[in-house]
């Protein structure tokens, strides 16, 4: 069946791939972000995909905008279904070398964004008691890694908020669904376009990942609205269990290895452009991927796993029982 959704962040990389992939279902999208040309190329894909399209350029920091492109997605579309929250910008620097606006920025876009994509959708979806916000996270949601101080803490703040909102719907009895995907290093545009300080050009942790294997969790925790977190990528699940377990290990392994996992061997251009204060995508369109498809996986056996967490927890069962019943008797024998 044919929904409106709403995607942030969908000029490039993971929105754009899954504007493509919500396009794909025949979905009305509607595609917010600052740049226009990569907003008019994602509008046409999601149309050659099967699906409608509408572009609307703004800059999620400015709550008022958000609320207004929200009225005009309904007056235009209809009732929201889905809304997605994937825009984001980050600084890469030591927390030393990053100034107070480049932090308070990166915590406008990354953090104060969702927040008002969240209230937008809350305030047509909890009259109507339906619809369904997935929230883009990251492994970083819950591991800080060093050159990332920015995207950790605004990524941390989000999850403390998601939290939160999730509190409230279940006090409400509420049918709005809350969902959290939680992500890997991707081929995104991202780190070509991030302003950084480091000495060689930043890369993804590797391993690194497609962002249509986003796409692809995004449009399924939207299929799944009670779904508490989807995990995509094994360095994604390692990182989140290892934070639970044992975070003294990974902060001396992040202190060893942090720094030039996120380098490549190539110096950076310290005149290079970055968009986090402009659009680097307004006049000219940089697709969805990076620089880095050569080394990118294409198949993700996590997210496989936990797309279909039922049928393999149930064959585990079955299995165990099979044991179970195969011991008994040779006991009795």
């Amino acid at each position: 069946m044919s929904r409106v959704v709403v995607i942030t962040g969908a000029s490039a990389g993971v929105g754009r791939a899954a504007a493509r992939a919500f396009g794909a279902r025949g979905d009305r999208v509607a595609l917010i972000a600052r740049g226009r040309a990569g907003l008019e190329a994602a509008a046409r894909e999601v149309e050659a995909a099967g699906g409608v399209a509408l572009a609307l350029a703004l800059d999620v920091a400015d709550a008022d905008a958000v609320e207004a492109a929200a009225q005009r997605v309904e007056d235009e579309l209809g009732p929201i279904d889905v809304w997605v929250n994937d825009a984001m910008t980050a600084v890469l620097a030591e927390v030393i070398d990053t100034t107070p606006q480049e932090f308070r920025r990166v915590t406008e876009v990354t953090y104060l964004g969702s927040v008002h994509g969240a209230q937008a959708a809350l305030r047509r979806m909890l009259p109507r008691d339906r619809g369904t916000i997935v929230q883009v996270g990251s492994a970083l949601t819950r591991r800080g890694i060093p050159l990332q101080a920015t995207y950790c803490g605004a990524k941390h703040a989000l999850d403390g908020f998601v939290d939160s909102l999730r509190t409230e719907l279940l006090h409400r009895r509420s049918r709005v669904g809350l969902t959290l995907v939680q992500l890997p290093g991707l081929n995104t545009t991202q780190f070509h376009w991030a302003r950084a300080r480091t000495a060689r050009e930043p890369m993804p942790v590797p391993p690194i990942y497609q962002p249509e294997l986003a796409a692809q969790a995004i449009v399924w925790a939207s299929e799944h609205p009670r779904r508490r977190e989807l995990w995509v990528g094994l360095p994604t699940a390692l990182t989140l269990l290892g934070q639970r377990l044992a975070p003294w290990l990974a902060d001396r392994w992040l202190a060893r290895t942090g720094y030039e996992s996120q380098q490549t061997d190539r110096p950076r251009d310290p005149d290079q452009p970055d968009y986090l204060l402009a659009p680097l995508d307004d006049e000219r369109d940089h697709g969805v991927h990076g620089a880095f498809g050569d080394q990118a996986h294409r198949r993700d056996p996590q997210l496989w796993l936990g797309t279909h967490r039922a049928p393999v927890l149930g064959a585990l069962a079955a299995t165990a029982a099979a044991g179970l019943a195969g011991l008994a008797r040779r006991r009795r024998g």
